[in-house]
């Protein structure tokens, strides 16, 4: 119960300042005086002016409220290191046991830092979610908060002006944790491939007395070096990007006797491999209709250096023009094709055929060329079945299929072999999944005996239209017909000639994305997704290897033609090793060296200043719950100390609820008109007197 006077006035204050002040001043007029009846008359002006307020005592019942403690558990990726999740357990149970027993105290318990959950996992954002907690509370009524934590938070705020009342830190873990972490200092987005790439690493130390420690080098898995670092040294590294796309630099080093994880003893580094723009040789025969295309299309692709070389004037055209009179480009043969063939990316013979241009031996160094790595493509036309045909060189060797000397000319749809459809060349090449082909018709094929390598389109009466075969270590195509300027100029409506060519073109030069035998992985969000490219009918099951050594094994499912996939959730950051048949690949989970791995040893200073900004304490938890001297919880005042030798405090609150008011006027009903009535009669009677 509370009790209070307050004053109900039955007219305005000014109003009754105007009829009261006058009387007032004549009152103490005439007590200065000494005046008879100056008495009577105050006593008779404090009952108007007492009648005027109108005095009320009011008797309020009131319902105390509670006090409202944060509980903030830190359940981070860390937090699972030795012991520490188990402390956590027992420490939360414990406090809550405490805080029972406290009928003044409300228990809000909110957890933070896991992966997938309200948090990326990759921060410990222990104020953020206190801050959560504590959203519609007022000031007032906050008891304090409690941390339950290992000390690696990484938002602790400048100044801690947003909480009014004690923070207490608890932490796990162990006093003198050892332990090693490496880390990039400097890695590059994206690097050439096949050119050395500089970054710069980091090794640290915890807890040991070391000078120097092993790092393994890896690039897409493979170890590629062994280097000798000085421990908190800034330690130089070169690599070579291997290929185009992503590629992932791994550092590791040895686990440590008495270390207490590795998680941090890998560091890793995302490069996109871009590839040099590319050198192609795109050598025509006569001129005809289709001449252009190819040309049009490589020259529109920045990332190729085009040498375009036409035979205008073969060598048995003999019509008398002095030589010294000709505007026409000399085919430097030997610089093309012995002194920088192997400059060249790829090679495009487009309806070339032998007419002595090449000397015979050069044939030979081409087919080399395609063995030790090199890349052709034969654009065939006619001239591919006639006498002068380039299948009648030295360059057989390399061919893929000869010619059969017919060349069939009539109107058909090219279409995809059921290879094709899953052959990552033609595979959803637009148009291709209707009958007859949403594109135009072509009417020219050169036959051609059973080739060697996969039939991926095909023309009339099954003939083989395009084929892709292995060489050695090197590849070839062969396109035999001469026709795909019809899709460019949009005959009949056109067709896919820009995907089309483009995929041979970089199939020849074993883009990544186009081989027929691929596995890759990447993380979305917190979701492992796989992706097996393959011609086989069932690649079978994908071996995964979690960041903490764990095996799963993944059924792929058939997504398209020729690709397999399967996707699944998981709950730890990091590198995850996916094998399938002989493939394997690695794929990241989470933001690349999050904070969260970067320092795991537990420590008392990150949380000390904003503990002590709130006059909280700070203290470590050892054993179980039953030995770790886990402090006791003491109600406090909002001016006593928060904490003690072997206890905390948490602040009570004075705000209550109003329930109901009893209100009785003193100055009010007969009681107040009896006491005006006889102060006034008192004053007249004195007065006639």
């Amino acid at each position: 119960m509370n009790w209070s006077i307050a004053f109900e006035p039955l007219l305005s204050w000014p109003l009754i300042a105007a009829i009261l002040v006058p009387l007032a001043l004549l009152s103490a007029v005439g007590l200065w005086f000494g005046q008879r009846g100056s008495v009577l008359r105050s006593a008779a002006l404090a009952a108007l002016a007492l009648a005027l307020i109108n005095p009320v005592f009011l008797e309020e019942e009131r319902e105390p409220l509670k006090s409202v403690v944060a509980l903030v558990v830190d359940r981070s990726q860390s937090q699972e290191i030795g012991e520490r999740g188990q402390t956590t357990d027992e420490a939360v149970e414990e406090l809550k046991a405490q805080l029972g027993r406290f009928g003044q105290f409300d228990l809000r318990e909110v957890e933070a830092g896991q992966a997938g959950g309200s948090d990326d996992g990759t921060q410990t954002r222990l104020f953020g979610a206190l801050e959560n907690a504590l959203r519609d509370v007022p000031p007032s009524r906050v008891a304090g908060a409690i941390m339950v934590t290992d000390g690696q938070v990484h938002d602790v705020p400048a100044n801690m002006s947003g909480l009014n009342a004690p923070l207490h830190a608890l932490i796990t873990g162990e006093e003198g944790e050892r332990d090693r972490r490496i880390r990039f200092l400097n890695a590059p987005r994206f690097g050439i491939v096949d050119k050395p790439l500089s970054m710069t690493y980091q090794v640290l130390s915890a807890g040991e007395d070391i000078d120097s420690v092993d790092v393994r080098v890896s690039v897409n898995g493979e170890q590629v070096a062994l280097e000798r670092a000085t421990v908190g040294a800034e330690m130089p590294l070169d690599i070579i990007i291997p290929s185009a796309g992503r590629n992932i630099v791994e550092l590791a080093i040895e686990r440590a006797d008495g270390e207490i994880t590795d998680t941090n003893n890998r560091a890793i580094a995302l490069v996109d491999g871009i590839r040099e723009n590319l050198r192609v040789l795109l050598v025509s025969g006569e001129p005809h209709a289709g001449e252009r295309t190819w040309r049009n299309l490589l020259k529109s692709d920045a990332s190729v250096d085009l040498v375009h070389f036409t035979i205008l004037r073969p060598p048995e055209k003999q019509d008398g023009t002095p030589i010294n009179d000709l505007s026409l480009i000399a085919f430097p043969t030997r610089e093309l094709f012995v002194e920088k063939i192997d400059d060249f990316d790829l090679i495009i013979f487009d309806r070339y055929q032998h007419r002595d241009v090449l000397p015979i031996l050069y044939y030979d160094y081409i087919a080399e060329y395609v063995e030790n790595g090199g890349a052709l493509l034969i654009a065939a036309g006619p001239e591919y079945a006639g006498l002068q045909s380039i299948s009648r060189t030295p360059l057989m060797s390399a061919l893929p299929a000869l010619p059969t000397g017919d060349v069939i000319e009539e109107g058909f749809y090219p279409r995809l072999t059921e290879t094709g459809e899953r052959h990552p060349v033609t595979r959803g090449l637009e148009g291709s999944d209707a009958e007859p082909p949403a594109w135009s018709r072509w009417f020219r094929l050169v036959g051609i005996r059973p080739p060697e390598g996969s039939v991926v389109m095909h023309g009339p009466r099954d003939e083989p239209l395009l084929v892709l075969n292995r060489r050695g270590e090197g590849r070839v195509g062969m396109f035999l017909s001469d026709q795909g300027w019809l899709w460019a100029r949009g005959f009949e409506g056109g067709g896919p000639h820009v995907a089309l060519y483009r995929r041979i073109a970089h199939w020849l030069m074993k883009e990544p994305e186009l081989e027929e035998e691929r596995l890759t992985a990447n993380g979305r969000g917190m979701t492992l997704e796989i992706r097996r490219q393959t011609m086989k009918d069932d690649p079978g099951t994908a071996t995964v290897i979690t960041p903490n050594g764990e095996t799963r094994d993944v059924t792929l499912a058939a997504d398209t033609p020729g690709i397999f996939a399967a996707e699944f959730p998981v709950d730890q950051i990091g590198l995850y090793q996916i094998a399938n048949g002989e493939l394997t690949t690695l794929a990241h989970v989470g933001p690349v060296n999050a904070p969260e791995f970067a320092d795991t040893v537990s420590t008392e200073e990150v949380l000390r200043p904003a503990v002590e900004a709130t006059e909280g304490s700070v203290r470590r938890l050892n054993g179980s719950a039953g030995a770790m001297s886990l402090p006791g919880l003491v109600p406090v005042r909002a001016t006593s100390e928060a904490s003690g030798r072997d206890w905390i405090g948490l602040r009570t609150t004075s705000d209550s609820i109003l329930k109901s008011v009893d209100r009785v006027p003193l100055f009010g009903g007969f009681l107040g008109l009896g006491l005006l009535l006889l102060a006034l009669g008192s004053m007249w009677y004195r007065e006639g007197r």
